[in-house]
C-alpha cells in the first residue's frame, strides 16, 4: 500500500474507530446476559464458588482481563489458561465454580478440550461462552452463549484479532456492571479490595465521605 498523506491517514483511522464502533453498538442482547449474571451471582456470591474465564491467545488476555476486573468488583474470579489446564492446573476449580470461556471461533480446540475435562472431574459445572459463531460446537455445548455479533476484524489481512477482542471486552464489562449491580456492590466495598495507587486513593476518599 502506498503511504497515506496526512489528510487520508486520518481518514483511514476514523474508518477503523467507526468499525469498531459499530461493532460494538452491533452487539446482539438478549435474555442470555441476564441467565449469564444469574449463574454468576448464584454461584460465586451465593454458593461461594469463583468464575473462572479462559481463552487461548489473545482471547485468552481478554480472559484475564475480565476475571481481574471481576476479582476487584467483589466477585471472586481467576484466569485458568486452557493448556496449563491440561498440566494439572485443572486443579484449581471446585464444584461450585462457574467457567466463562471466551473463542472467536467457537472452535479453539484447547476450549473444548478444556469443557471435556471439566464435565469429567466436576460435571455440574455451568459454560458461559462468548463467540463470534453462534452456532459453533462451543456454542452448542454451552449453558449459557453470548455471541459477539461477528464483526469482521479490522485488520487489513481480516486474521488478528482486534475488532473480536474489543467486542469481547466490552462483553465483559457488561456482564461485571450487571453483576456490580445485581450484588449492590458498594464504594466501601471497592475500597476494601482496591489499596494502591490512584483508584485506591480516590475509593478510600469516597467512602469516608458517606
Amino acid at each position: 500500500m502506498a503511504t497515506l498523506s496526512g489528510n487520508e491517514y486520518l481518514n483511514r483511522l476514523q474508518a477503523i474507530l467507526e468499525a469498531e464502533a459499530e461493532a460494538v453498538r452491533d452487539i446482539p442482547l438478549s435474555d442470555a446476559y441476564d441467565k449469564a449474571v444469574e449463574l454468576i451471582v448464584e454461584h460465586v456470591n451465593r454458593r461461594h464458588g469463583k468464575l473462572v474465564t479462559s481463552g487461548m491467545g489473545k482471547a485468552g488476555q481478554i480472559a484475564m482481563n475480565i476475571a481481574t476486573t471481576f476479582c476487584s468488583t467483589g466477585t471472586p474470579a481467576v484466569c485458568l489458561h486452557p493448556s496449563e489446564a491440561q498440566h494439572g492446573d485443572l486443579g484449581i476449580l471446585q464444584p461450585d465454580d462457574v467457567l466463562l470461556l471466551l473463542s472467536n471461533s467457537g472452535k479453539t480446540r484447547e476450549i473444548l478440550e478444556l469443557i471435556d475435562l471439566t464435565r469429567n472431574l466436576y460435571p455440574q459445572i455451568p459454560f458461559i461462552v462468548i463467540t463470534g459463531d453462534a452456532s459453533s460446537p462451543l456454542a452448542e455445548a454451552a449453558d449459557v452463549t453470548l455471541f459477539t455479533g461477528g464483526a469482521p476484524e479490522v485488520c487489513p489481512l481480516g486474521m488478528t484479532p482486534t475488532t473480536s477482542t474489543t467486542v469481547m471486552t466490552v462483553m465483559g464489562d457488561l456482564l461485571v456492571v450487571s453483576v456490580m449491580e445485581r450484588i449492590g456492590f458498594t464504594v466501601e466495598e471497592y475500597a476494601k479490595r482496591h489499596h494502591g495507587g490512584y483508584l485506591g486513593h480516590k475509593s478510600k476518599e469516597a467512602s469516608t465521605r458517606k
